[in-house]
């Protein structure tokens, strides 16, 4: 048996729906303005610019229903809602259409987002690691497998805050669909089992603040639940 300086942490893993058995995640990748009404939003012309990619850590990884603090350093915390696509095969250099199988399941997730640290790394070209890889920012509801539902290319994504719907788009809208985004990133990294990617969000991305909460729907997966909590 090896021996560690420390003991190795817990391997973090995801909920699938209708078994017992758990996803492990190995990444997660997330696709940066992948909505043209959304990258118009954040100042971006959606007709010129190639799918572009961010990081997030597994400390980052947090189910569905959880409360997570007011996270530190920020005056504007923002919501995104998301597509996120849960890899079942290996895949490295594909085409969309061999990118296609490798997509296992599907789940709802939320990018959360500390903005004002976002836009100040923007404006001074710097990484966006502390706006978006921060713990307990990607949120994930239970993945539901590919071989129960389908193919999803369509289909309402909507989130509300306190009740009060603030994004709603159709997955048709993305500018790079789900084989597309998988296929484009198997140029840059070998993917694997475990490796999930947030697709995107839609436009009417927002503040929340302590108390409030958030309940993000995709048509034929569910919804997926946040409250946000005291800051820390």
């Amino acid at each position: 048996m090896s021996n560690f300086v420390f003991p190795p942490v817990d391997i973090p893993s995801a909920a699938v729906r209708g078994t017992e058995a758990r996803y492990a995640v190995r990444r997660i990748f997330c696709v940066g303005r992948n909505y043209a009404d959304h990258a118009r939003e954040m100042g971006s012309d959606p007709t010129r610019e190639p799918p572009f990619y961010f990081t997030k850590p597994a400390t980052a990884l947090t189910p569905s229903g959880s409360t997570v603090p007011y996270p530190t350093e920020t005056k504007n915390y923002h919501y995104e809602m998301e597509l996120v696509l849960a890899l079942g095969a290996p895949v490295f250099k594909v085409t969309p259409e061999a990118a296609v199988a490798a997509i296992w399941g599907y789940a709802a997730g939320l990018d959360m987002t500390r903005r004002d640290l976002q836009a100040a790394a923007k404006a001074a070209g710097k990484p966006w690691d502390t706006a978006k890889g921060f713990d307990q920012s990607a949120i994930l509801g239970e993945i539901v497998r590919v071989a129960d539902i389908g193919r999803l290319d369509k289909g309402a994504i909507t989130l509300a805050v306190n009740g009060v719907e603030k994004q709603r788009g159709d997955l048709a809208d993305m500018i790079w669909n789900s084989a597309e985004i998988v296929s484009n990133l198997s140029y840059l990294y070998h993917l694997h089992p475990g490796d999930l990617i947030y697709t995107g969000t839609p436009a009417g991305v927002g503040a929340v603040v302590p108390g409030d909460v958030l309940a993000g729907r995709i048509e034929g997966l569910g919804e997926i639940h946040l409250t946000v909590g005291p800051a820390e």
